[in-house]
């Protein structure tokens, strides 16, 4: 769990820098939740990172179609089962063990099961039968997976080798896939569009369930504004900054010219809705956010290049570089002329290189 929760943190460990050559800053606007491990990774390297999650997760009740749709993938009506997150993958994971105790359970009265080996019952219980391959788009979400018991001789958690949609596209078990065959997603509100809609265009019918929704934490703005006082006050950082200190990104490349050491913080990006929630919090400048304000009521403000009446610069989209994920981020980034890296996945390790390339 990650130490942030109201203001965002700002910590860096200096190898052998300078006081004249302050750390490069990275924005971090991972989840909350999945924030830490990334955020130790780029300061364990020297750089400075402040935790300002885009999103944060809300759970979304189960209806009776999910719970249909739960049952029909139960009873083997599907050929595999997708899992992009691994909240998606604990939600759904409890969800499959309630249907499972309650088939033991029929299975017991059907059967006049009298069995007084309470040992017996709960192995029985906590060990599930995959009724489908099962497919874990990374690291983590394959590790919420594996702590369940599922049977050996049943499908294993299997994963892309690049963890993105094309990835998945290309594994035996997806590109297998033909007119007629089922597919059901366990993920959250939106994404993982180039999949279902490249299978879909096969006439492999898709189901999903969304466990959870990505919104804008209330705090985005004011942790924004907190950290932008602190980093246009420094003392070794010009402000407002210079976007004509580094070189435009261009719009094919997939990694810009190297950015000089003091100029543009670093933004890090992972989907279509933080880069959206992103935008909106850049563009209400010093203006703080209600409680009451979503981000869907957020109103999109023309972008301010002038300072406050406090005297801070009001930052532009281009007055950041960003780490984005995959080819669809990658081309909205690049349809703004923005500075960029593409990354094919999310681990620390590959963030890091991207930035110091």
């Amino acid at each position: 769990m990650s130490s942030t929760s109201s203001h965002p943190t700002s910590t860096a460990r200096h190898k052998s820098a300078a006081p004249s050559a302050p750390a490069r800053v990275v924005i971090n606007t991972r989840p909350v939740e999945r924030a830490a491990p990334l955020t130790q990774h780029l300061q364990a390297a020297g750089l400075s990172v402040v935790e300002i999650p885009m999103l944060t997760l809300q759970p979304r009740p189960t209806t009776d179609a999910d719970m249909a749709l739960m049952r029909q993938w139960f009873a083997g009506d599907y050929q595999a089962l997708v899992i992009v997150s691994p909240t998606a993958a604990a939600a759904g994971l409890a969800v499959w063990q309630a249907l499972a105790r309650e088939r033991h359970a029929q299975h017991s009265e059907t059967n006049g099961d009298n069995q007084n080996d309470e040992s017996q019952k709960t192995t029985e219980l906590q060990t599930l039968s995959a009724p489908s391959h099962l497919i874990a788009v990374g690291e983590a979400t394959a590790a919420v997976l594996n702590e369940a018991k599922i049977k050996a001789a049943s499908y294993h958690v299997l994963q892309p080798r690049v963890a993105n949609n094309e990835g998945m596209l290309a594994m035996p078990e997806i590109d297998s896939l033909q007119a007629g065959d089922k597919l059901l997603v366990w993920r959250g509100l939106g994404g993982r569009r180039l999949l279902v809609n490249t299978l879909q265009a096969r006439g492999v019918h898709i189901d999903s369930i969304a466990w959870y929704e990505r919104i804008m934490p209330h705090e985005a703005c004011r942790q924004y504004n907190q950290w932008l006082q602190q980093f246009s006050t420094a003392a070794s950082v010009p402000s407002p900054l210079s976007s004509e200190a580094v070189p435009a990104a261009p719009s094919t490349a997939q990694h810009p010219k190297p950015i000089p050491k003091q100029s543009k913080p670093v933004v890090i990006i992972s989907s279509a809705t933080a880069f959206e929630h992103w935008r909106q919090v850049i563009s209400q400048g010093k203006r703080q956010a209600t409680d009451e304000t979503s981000a869907e009521d957020t109103v999109k403000q023309p972008l301010a290049d002038s300072t406050g009446a406090d005297g801070l610069p009001k930052l532009k989209l281009s007055d950041f570089a960003y780490v984005v994920l995959g080819e669809r981020l990658a081309n909205m980034v690049a349809d703004e002329q923005l500075s960029y890296w593409r990354v094919e996945d999310l681990a620390p390790a590959t963030i890091l290189a991207a930035i110091s390339a």
